[in-house]
């Protein structure tokens, strides 16, 4: 029996989706800087030199939940799109981005490697410029949710490369524990 899908049929697909693949998104992305250090309490991340570009701290932590929710949007779009052309593809090449976005916290905030962190944020924003086109050959709207991330991603660079000039030592930078010292009493 061959039907034709009804009207809500696509957007109840893409609500199934959403459901699911956006908390997934954000999670993951909360879980690779958490795990990783990227809070504004990490010690080492404070005593590098910051490029006169730099946003304050409460900046990346309303910017990266809202980029996660759209690239979560965007991705629950594709695949929403069962019969689209490019739509396996187009799947790939995101979580390939997606995991070296999630590779750059941990070796920026976690290891200190600031410049092999900057190959890291080009390779990730080659990545994401591909899925972008791929998305929009699918879904255009879903390619439109990706071009914030692209432009914050291309800052993030920027901001990475500056650090790594203005810290030529940033990978030997050591900042002792913070320490409480109790008196003897005596």
């Amino acid at each position: 029996m061959n039907q034709i899908a009804s009207a809500s049929q696509p957007r109840m697909s893409l609500l199934r989706w959403a459901l699911i693949i956006i908390p997934l998104t954000m999670f993951l992305g909360f879980l690779s800087g958490t795990m990783s250090g990227s809070t504004a309490e990490n010690l080492w991340y404070q005593a590098l030199i910051k490029p006169a570009i730099q946003p304050p701290g409460w900046v990346f932590g309303v910017v990266w939940p809202t980029l996660y929710l759209m690239m979560g949007l965007a991705l629950s779009m594709v695949l929403a799109a069962r019969s689209a052309r490019f739509r396996n593809l187009a799947l790939f090449v995101f979580l390939c981005q997606f995991v070296v976005n999630l590779t750059w916290s941990p070796m920026f905030f976690g290891q200190h490697e600031v410049t092999a962190a900057f190959f890291i944020i080009i390779a990730m924003l080659g990545l994401a410029i591909a899925t972008t086109g791929l998305f929009a050959r699918v879904r255009k709207a879903a390619a439109w949710l990706m071009v914030p991330y692209l432009v914050w991603i291309s800052f993030a660079a920027i901001l990475n490369f500056q650090i790594d000039q203005l810290n030529p030592d940033a990978e030997s930078l050591y900042v002792p524990a913070a320490s409480s010292q109790i008196g003897n009493g005596g």
